[in-house]
């Protein structure tokens, strides 16, 4: 399998906002995460508990930072060729060094993401939402040529005031978002201001992660939140930290149906309670008629 090149970009950032047909269902998804559904009936993967690690595009398994916790708690990806595998779908380019593995469709994990240095592009209006998210590629394809930076994937997609309402779904036009392709390594180039794209280094971040398959689009991402909101108001653990992004993982070689992406919510352990206050300290006790008391200050 081919390393992915500034090429693949191009076709999997004009493919990522079409909203050209419904999304595939990614699988029943239990809202509590201490009950797992039932194994969907659609084909979501092979089901294998270890998978070897490769090379080739240098997919390795990341149980350390990916913990399974609602969906299909099955399922399972593999590594071929040092590429993801699951059913049908595979990601085509390698991901940035430390970012943890896919999660499969189907299943609903937490993870831990690492700092990354990506080439940002943004935009402050959600009007035309679609029409100008193909329209952030252009920018971001033109510095990774220039600059000779291998195409990793997922590109990601994050949103700012777009999605305040994680229950009725609908998009605030007023909202931002950000499109980012990914450095595989910190080295490949300096951060800082490039045209209308900038090249930061992120925070690292926990998040809430659905797999799903099927057409990229705004439908998607919708269809994931539905997924992961029950999952959050079902415990008392996590708590919504940011709002939602999507992970896109494949270009146009990839079928839509079998195009695999990741919805995301960050998340943030709640605070515990500090638990019942302190009694009062007791009064010094008198001291005996006709002692003397100390003046000394007391002893910290």
């Amino acid at each position: 399998m081919p390393f992915a090149t500034p090429i693949a970009a191009a076709s999997i950032a004009l493919l990522l906002l079409g909203d050209p047909t419904p999304p595939a269902k990614p699988g029943e998804i239990s809202a509590k995460p201490t009950e797992p559904p039932a194994t969907p009936k659609s084909d979501t993967g092979t089901r294998r508990p270890e998978v070897p690690q490769a090379e080739g595009l240098g997919a390795i398994r990341t149980p350390e930072i990916v913990k399974r916790v609602g969906g299909d708690r099955e399922i399972a990806i593999e590594i071929r060729d040092g590429a993801y595998v699951c059913g049908p779908s595979t990601i085509e380019a390698p991901l940035p060094d430390g970012y943890p593995e896919p999660t499969p469709p189907g299943a609903i994990d937490i993870k831990e993401y690492p700092s990354v240095r990506r080439a940002e592009f943004r935009q402050e209006s959600a009007r035309g939402l679609s029409t100008r998210m193909n329209m952030g590629f252009w920018p971001l394809f033109n510095h990774i040529s220039r600059n000779e930076i291998p195409m990793t994937s997922p590109v990601e997609i994050e949103f700012e005031g777009v999605f305040s309402d994680l229950t009725t779904l609908k998009p605030v036009p007023d909202g931002a978002w950000t499109m980012s392709f990914l450095y595989r390594a910190k080295e490949l180039g300096p951060t800082g201001d490039a045209g209308p794209v900038k090249v930061v280094d992120t925070a690292s971040v926990t998040v809430l992660s659905v797999g799903v398959r099927g057409p990229y689009g705004m439908d998607v991402a919708r269809e994931g939140i539905k997924l992961l909101k029950p999952w959050i108001d079902g415990q008392d653990e996590w708590e919504i930290a940011d709002e939602p992004r999507i992970f896109h993982y494949n270009g146009p070689s990839i079928r839509d149906m079998n195009k695999w992406s990741e919805i995301q919510i960050p998340v943030r352990q709640r605070a515990k309670d500090a638990g019942p206050a302190s009694p009062p300290a007791a009064p010094p006790a008198a001291a005996p008629a006709g002692s003397a008391q100390s003046t000394a200050p007391a002893s910290r």
